[in-house]
């Protein structure tokens, strides 16, 4: 492996300047992150059956260290906070796992036993944050499963805290906000492989933890790469005020859609005086787009729903937590931090949007955006994991798209011809590097980006190339405040350095994919089909679902594969070329699973009518996707 390099005379005067213009005195926060505190995890470590490590906790003990020239001291912060491990005390009777994964955990304890929120990502680290607070706080059964929102990291570790079965007897209820299913698996399954590998570089987990590797992103540490798991919701919330007694312990519910997530809620315990804000307030500012791809999300909807939060709760509440981070305890301090959140929010948009109607482009707007004083100083309104730069952008995009409107930018070439011609107008590869070392060594590193990234898409194999840019990204890096930009830099120069790291996470597991619905299923597969493989195919089939009592039919037309119910069965079957009777398990083996065919129809598990050829022919027409693809070079 070829090491990284050193901070440069640049990069280490701008951190140091850093620790000039924010306030490292106030301690507030590192008072707040270890009140509480009962035990951790030792050692910090979980690891599968298999003795692979999952998730390591103690390899970021080099933050006790004083911040070094390679990190922005912003972002160190941040991470040594981030980092404390444990099991910690929030007020009477809720507790909260940190450290263990990206995500915290939270139980409450009620009556008999506990209800947890948010079961972290990994079936492994789940199992291991309930056991650390069965160690402390006795062997209380999981009564109730909350999932805050329809993303992985708050519900993958379910099954290692509760069964299957135990939610089929109803031992265990689990709540989700209402779209709960729906949204967690497309996100997974239908962009699935591109975010998940693109989640290697926002999430850093291949990177060598160390000052001059992973610190950090900002929002958790890393993803834990153990095993996703998912158990269907038994009761959906639909209706803020929704109430629920849970074992005993009384819950307000709050829906949020279309904030942080597109299925979200809040929820409140009056009895502890205490609420819940899910991902909508965390300390940080967040996404509005994530670098890994996601639908834009709407600050005017997130800002306007955290000032319903702040008019319902706050008077009413001594303690403000999320599903990550620490928590904030006083009714002042608490009303102050979400009035904070809802202003940082609705600033970002409204000054954007009035931007955009002054002709300005997304670009342009985050060059020249300022805080406010009082955001940019608070530190929980700084951008460890989204930032103003990238926020502002999906914000032009949310409303104006791709386009800036400049005919100049309408059609462009793509990336390697716009490359190959931008290398010869500016006299060869040679000459390129040639004034991009002189950039280097100025110290504007954003345009050694640039010029560089043009001459390995126009030669991918010039090795001076790659070890420039990948020396530039370095830099980048290390000047970073935002965690995930940090990562990104520093994984795009290791894999110019040293190959492909692949895609360290799971992007549709076994679990995930089988809660898809059968249009879910049908939407997924026609994302494989090759267009110009199959232009010149007509394929019909009708599938008979035999659990769920419908008929489903695909055609393959002109590329596509339209699929829809048949209302009362297969009426016109005379222009079906087969017919397929299986369950909806059944129907994810075949397509989706790599199940074999003639064996299921062999012992019966499927039965077929016409020819089941056709089915091989439109498999045919199908595509694997690429957990692998190239980033940082041509595809």
């Amino acid at each position: 492996m070829i090491d990284p390099r050193a901070a440069s005379a640049a990069i280490e005067a701008a951190n140091s300047r850093v620790t000039e213009t924010l306030p490292f005195s106030d301690k507030t926060d590192f008072t707040d992150a270890e009140r509480g505190f009962i035990g951790a995890l030792d050692p910090g470590v979980v690891t599968g059956p298999d003795g692979k490590v999952l998730w390591d906790n103690d390899s970021y003990s080099f933050l006790d260290e004083e911040c070094p020239p390679t990190v922005n001291p912003s972002l160190w912060r941040q991470s040594r906070l981030v980092a404390k491990q444990g099991l910690f005390a929030v007020t009477d009777s809720i507790y909260q796992i940190r450290g263990l994964d990206l995500s915290n955990m939270t139980l409450i304890e009620g009556e008999s036993g506990i209800i947890v929120i948010d079961p972290l990502i990994s079936r492994e680290t789940a199992a291991a944050g309930l056991a650390l607070y069965r160690a402390h706080r006795g062997d209380r059964p999981v009564v109730a499963v909350i999932y805050t929102h329809s993303h992985i990291d708050h519900f993958g570790g379910v099954k290692g805290v509760t069964t299957d079965d135990d939610v089929a007897a109803g031992r265990c209820v689990i709540f989700a906000p209402t779209g709960f299913v729906e949204h967690a698996v497309e996100e997974n399954v239908y962009a699935g492989t591109a975010m998940a590998r693109r989640a290697a570089y926002m999430y850093g987990a291949a990177l060598p933890r160390g000052p001059r590797g992973g610190v950090g992103a900002g929002l958790g540490q890393t993803t834990s790469t153990g095993t996703p798991t998912l158990i269907s919701p038994t009761v959906s919330i639909s209706k803020t005020g929704h109430t629920e007694t849970i074992d005993g312990v009384r819950i307000e519910f709050q829906m949020t859609p279309g904030t942080e997530a597109p299925s979200e809620m809040n929820f409140y315990f009056p009895d502890f005086r205490a609420l819940c804000m899910a991902e909508n307030a965390t300390h940080n500012l967040h996404n509005l787009l994530t670098l890994r791809g996601a639908l834009v999300r709407d600050p005017h909807v997130w800002s306007a729903y955290l000032t319903e939060s702040i008019n319902r709760y706050a008077s009413r509440s001594d303690v403000v937590f999320a599903s990550h981070h620490w928590p904030t305890w006083g009714t002042e301090r608490l009303t102050e931090f979400l009035s904070l959140q809802r202003d940082l929010y609705g600033y970002l948009h409204d000054q954007t949007l009035r931007r955009i109607n002054q002709g300005w482009t997304g670009l342009e707007i985050a060059e020249s955006i300022e805080l406010p004083a009082a955001l940019a100083q608070a530190w929980h309104t700084h951008g460890y994991y989204g930032s103003v730069s990238h926020n502002v952008k999906a914000i032009y995009q949310r409303y104006m798209g791709w386009f800036d409107g400049n005919p100049a930018h309408l059609w462009e070439h793509p990336p390697v011809e716009s490359a190959k011609r931008h290398v010869e107008f500016m006299g060869g590869s040679a000459e390129v590097l040639r004034k991009a070392r002189e950039s280097y060594e100025s110290g504007d590193f954003r345009w050694v980006a640039h010029v560089v990234n043009y001459v390995i898409f126009a030669e991918p194999d010039n090795a001076e190339a790659k070890t420039l840019q990948a020396d530039t990204f370095e830099q980048l890096g290390y000047g970073a405040e935002n965690g995930t930009w940090r990562n990104f830099y520093l994984t795009g120069a290791y894999e110019l350095r040293n190959g492909s790291v692949g895609t360290p996470t799971v992007a549709a597991a076994p679990d995930i994919t089988a809660a898809l619905s059968v249009k879910q299923v049908f939407d997924a597969v026609s994302l494989r089909v090759d267009g110009v493989s199959a232009a010149n195919s007509h394929i019909v089939i009708d599938w008979n679902i035999t659990d769920e009592n419908i008929v489903h039919r695909t055609e393959l037309s002109n590329g596509v594969l339209i699929h829809f119910d048949v209302e009362g069965g297969s009426a016109d079957a005379g222009s079906v070329d087969a017919t397929f009777s299986l369950s909806r398990l059944g129907l994810l083996g075949v397509l989706l699973g790599g199940a074999d065919l003639g064996a299921e129809i062999a012992n019966g598990s499927i039965t077929v009518a016409g020819d089941p050829a056709k089915l091989a022919e439109l498999a045919g027409h199908l595509d694997e996707p690429d957990p692998n693809f190239a980033i940082v070079t041509p595809t």
